[in-house]
């Protein structure tokens, strides 16, 4: 099937205010709510598919599926 999809790999999350937002400059770091060597959320069409691994590959990022996620899993986590 050549259906194009958009996939989206999520390293993290985080809410700002406007007065923050437009304080933003280059060099600011934005904190979010993902933790360094959690697997990150791999979404395809903004829905939840899988979990992986940052890699690198020929000098560009890339993600390693380290888990798929059922659909009982997906509906628990639209819960949450």
């Amino acid at each position: 099937m050549d259906i194009p999809v958009k996939l989206t790999v999520e390293l993290g999350r985080t809410k700002l205010t406007i007065k923050q937002l437009l304080e933003l400059a280059q060099g600011s770091v934005i904190e979010l709510d993902g933790l360094a060597g959690e697997p990150m959320d791999i979404l395809i069409n903004g829905y939840l598919i899988a979990q992986g691994e940052v890699v690198v590959v020929d000098d560009k990022y890339g993600i390693r599926i380290t888990e798929i996620i059922t659909p009982s899993e997906r509906v628990q986590k639209l819960n949450r």
